[in-house]
């Protein structure tokens, strides 16, 4: 690992790193955020995973969580959304290629030598940076924006028990039922839907996969939200499957950073919170966040 930039910020140190990734067969940047602590102390993670076109740098750079991890003790981790570099495959749309990994392990050429963002992501990175950072690993939340939410939820729902907390910023949740999943996923995997399921987060809940805690905020000014986004199918997904969930839409927000920014504080406060309470404290602790 190689340090690429640090400053100190809210009580903390920002940090940017690289490495040579064997899941992606290609260098891969990263940034977290560790807030200051005692010498020895553990303190828990929250990793947040970026949305299309996205690196580390958007949310480092605009989404206006150092505070809230400070003050909170929360060390913060965003890495990128796909492989990069010379001899990586890439496409012409935004949509696909590089910069729109969707947290996938690729199985169709060109896509399958590099594009292994679910290994790097569920894998690799956790190993590396519980090597290299202060970090509870028992103590660990997932976030994430847009595809990124879709990449949070997902891999929480098939790794159940790693996260204590999971959140999202205007997820995509269904993959399966909208043209960005679709494109994407019958690129990288194939036309086989069948293989699709394990990165569509309400076919997981439909297929008995569920989450401790969730917390979902969707701006109802979102031009995605009709035809890529689809929040009302997770809502009636943890409905029918009785997943407890908090899903709220914020009047007047729309899909960019502005947005995030303005409800990253609560959803890293909540999140602390999941993560230092007991276990058999978290639903009751859950229940404290305002339903809108």
């Amino acid at each position: 690992m190689e340090q690429v930039s640090t400053h100190h910020s809210h009580g903390g140190t920002q940090g940017v790193y690289s490495h040579k990734s064997a899941a992606t067969g290609t260098t891969m940047t990263f940034s977290v955020f560790v807030p200051d602590h005692a010498p020895g102390e553990r303190l828990p993670v929250l990793w947040y995973l970026s949305g299309l076109t996205c690196t580390h740098a958007n949310v480092t750079e605009k989404g206006e969580f150092r505070a809230a991890c400070a003050e909170r003790g929360v060390v913060f981790v965003a890495p990128d959304t796909s492989p990069r570099g010379d001899g990586v495959a890439d496409d012409n749309d935004y949509d696909f290629g590089q910069g729109a990994g969707f947290y996938v392990d690729a199985t169709e050429k060109p896509w399958a030598t590099h594009y292994r963002m679910r290994h790097y992501i569920e894998e690799e990175l956790p190993v590396l940076v519980a090597a290299q950072f202060p970090v509870d690993m028992s103590r660990q939340g997932i976030t994430g924006h847009s595809m990124g939410g879709h990449g949070a939820l997902t891999i929480a729902l098939r790794n159940p028990g790693r996260f204590r907390s999971v959140s999202a910023f205007a997820p995509i949740v269904s993959p399966l039922n909208c043209p960005w999943g679709e494109k994407a996923l019958g690129g990288y995997l194939g036309p086989d839907r069948n293989a699709w399921r394990a990165y569509d987060a309400c076919a997981l809940i439909e297929d008995g996969g569920r989450l401790p805690a969730l917390l979902v905020d969707q701006g109802d000014a979102d031009d995605f939200l009709a035809e890529q986004l689809k929040t009302h199918l997770l809502a009636e997904t943890c409905n029918r499957a009785g997943q407890p969930a908090t899903i709220r839409m914020q009047p007047g927000y729309d899909h960019s950073y502005y947005f995030i920014s303005t409800f990253m504080p609560e959803h890293v406060r909540w999140h602390a919170t999941m993560l230092a309470a007991p276990a058999s404290e978290q639903e009751s602790e859950a229940a404290g966040i305002e339903h809108r």
